[in-house]
């Protein structure tokens, strides 16, 4: 197998060859042939369905195209054989000696046999991006553990990854802010927990102006003082940024996650005018009512407000001036944006004016559904949301109480970095395990799961497979486990070496989607299917060479569960 290939990739470009060497299809017509995973053991280990897609062109009934196609053709040493289906399927079988051999180099392989496709590549990946002044809800944790998997999932297949936390600390909510601080702060609780109080003045001030004109003239006021470089103004906001921050990080400790920047919108503003003219320059930015607007009637667009009448910049150009500033300075092949869909269409409007101003890199914006209370919606206003801290210590206590329970002989310290390990790992995987564009309900029942589809049920996996490895270094200290070759004596090891390597395109697939959940759901399987081979199947009781083997392949799965589940930014504890 040529190396950097999946198994669909091999057996993809095998299909190609067959169906142009049978048929002498031209480039447009092969992109047609694509060969993916069979959905159930009857249809083989991977199907084509490529001959019922090109019959009405060949003109030709399905299943003889496919017949003519699999006969004009060796196939890859992988395939046993290849049936015809129903009205025209191919079905591939691999050889259980090719996919045993398979086995053998992911167990030599510190990578898995997992490819580098992003090699040479760079993509900067915009997540979490949580406002200054206001603690982190549980409605962050959806672009933060998203963008971080895939941060993570990216940096694994050979991307230059450069993770920047793009930090709301401009905008109109200052002037509120400082009126706020200003009339209504308590010292001792600013001491205390500086951004909880932050987030009170905040919501305080902001109660005062919806009802008192005045309160909002001077909340506008003390607004314009500060983005007119006002010295005392200025100072409050770098007090407000430097203590936010501070908690950021901490949370962010808490959760495993790290940036490579953390760059605010403020970062930003010296290039605000120089973007807007030159859009004027390029005759993309014309005036309209007094703003300065691009209209995208072509891309059937509403138009894109990029400075107001007032002068007064948005967060258009914000981002218009970020995507110029991360070319410049990275020269990056894709910029990833993770955030809520409420986004959608402003980022469609970006990317538009980004390419009328002949900005080639790829942007993308990954979007995900809204999390919600089974109440309905949260707001920092209303008082509504919970802090991201209390679920995160939810999570930790109720982990620690099953810990001291199952292993009460545990030193504390090491149930203490199990807890964490299990309770911060199940908030994750609650998250990934969805597909993110779904709309998540909050429930701390749901969030917290220990059961089921989870990540505990996942390191409970391999920390059981661990203690299978352990016990056979005990009652064969002088067996050499590399001595043996893998191989299937059972139908559930033949299953379980299929599903170990799908690993490599498993990753692919989540990449190309931006979904986490690909990776989630392929190792719940991969968990289950070692679940019935552990419970059916004799392991350290099994003859020679046989007991090797198993106790081999069960190595093989433990490590690609830990590094599926390293992906997902979740911890797999030796022992729970």
């Amino acid at each position: 197998m040529k190396p950097g290939l999946t198994i669909t990739e091999l057996l993809t470009d095998a299909a190609r060859v067959a169906f142009g060497a049978a048929f002498g299809l031209d480039a447009t017509a092969l992109g047609k042939v694509v060969v993916v995973a069979s959905g159930a053991d009857r249809f083989g280990d991977y199907q084509c369905n490529a001959a019922l897609a090109l019959a009405k062109t060949l003109r030709q009934p399905p299943r003889e195209v496919a017949e003519r196609a699999a006969s004009e053709t060796k196939w890859p040493d992988a395939v046993d054989r290849v049936e015809i289906a129903g009205a025209g399927f191919l079905n591939f079988h691999l050889r259980d000696a090719w996919l045993a051999a398979r086995i053998e180099e992911m167990a030599a392989d510190a990578r898995l046999g997992v490819p580098v496709p992003g090699a040479g590549h760079t993509i900067v990946m915009d997540y979490s991006s949580p406002n200054v002044a206001k603690p982190m809800h549980i409605g962050h944790i959806r672009s933060t553990i998203i963008g971080h998997a895939l941060d993570r999932l990216h940096r694994f297949l050979g991307y230059r990854v450069i993770a920047d936390n793009h930090v709301g600390d401009w905008g109109t909510q200052f002037g509120i802010l400082i009126m706020g601080y200003r009339h209504f702060a308590e010292k001792d609780a600013l001491k205390d927990s500086p951004v909880d109080e932050l987030e009170r003045v905040y919501v305080k001030s902001y109660e005062r102006s919806a009802g008192d004109p005045t309160w909002l003239d001077q909340c506008r006021h003390e607004l314009v003082k500060l983005q007119a470089g006002n010295a005392e103004n200025r100072a409050l906001w770098e007090e407000f940024v430097k203590l936010s921050l501070r908690e950021f990080e901490r949370i962010y400790a808490r959760l495993g996650v790290t940036f490579d920047l953390v760059r605010g919108e403020s970062h930003y503003n010296e290039r605000l005018p120089g973007v807007v003219e030159r859009l004027r320059q390029m005759g993309l930015a014309e005036e309209s009512e007094g703003a300065q607007v691009v209209f995208l009637d072509d891309e059937k667009l509403p138009v894109c407000i990029i400075r107001k009448s007032d002068g007064a910049f948005n967060y258009a150009t914000t981002d218009l001036a970020t995507v110029c500033s991360r070319v410049a300075e990275f020269k990056p092949d894709r910029i990833v944006y993770v955030t809520d869909e409420r986004q959608q269409l402003h980022f469609r409007q970006v990317f538009a004016i980004c390419r009328k101003m002949g900005i080639a890199v790829d942007l993308q914006h990954v979007w995900f559904g809204l999390m919600r209370l089974p109440e309905g919606t949260f707001s920092t206003r209303e008082g509504n949301v919970i802090k991201l801290e209390r679920l995160l210590d939810e999570a930790e206590a109720r982990a620690l109480a099953i810990v001291r329970e199952a292993s009460p002989e545990m030193d504390p310290a090491q149930q203490a970095a199990v807890a964490r390990a299990v309770g911060i790992g199940a908030v994750k995987y609650s998250d990934l395990s969805q597909n993110p564009q779904s709309t998540v309900t909050f429930t701390w029942k749901k969030a917290l799961s220990l059961d089921g589809n989870s990540a505990p049920y996942l390191q409970y996996a391999c920390a059981r497979i661990a203690s299978v490895e352990d016990k056979y270094h005990e009652r064969f200290p002088a067996g050499e486990l590399g001595a043996h070759a893998v191989r299937f004596s059972e139908p559930v090891e033949r299953a379980l070496a299929l599903k170990l390597v799908r690993f490599p395109e498993t990753l692919m697939l989540a990449a190309r989607s931006y979904k986490p959940s690909v990776i989630a759901d392929y190792l719940y399987d991969l968990a289950q299917t070692y679940s019935s081979f552990y419970q059916n199947v004799p392991f350290l009781k099994a003859p020679d060479g046989v007991r090797e083997s198993r106790v081999r392949l069960c190595g093989v799965i433990a490590r690609t569960l830990r590094q599926g589940l390293a992906l997902l930014g979740i911890e797999a504890p030796e022992r729970i």
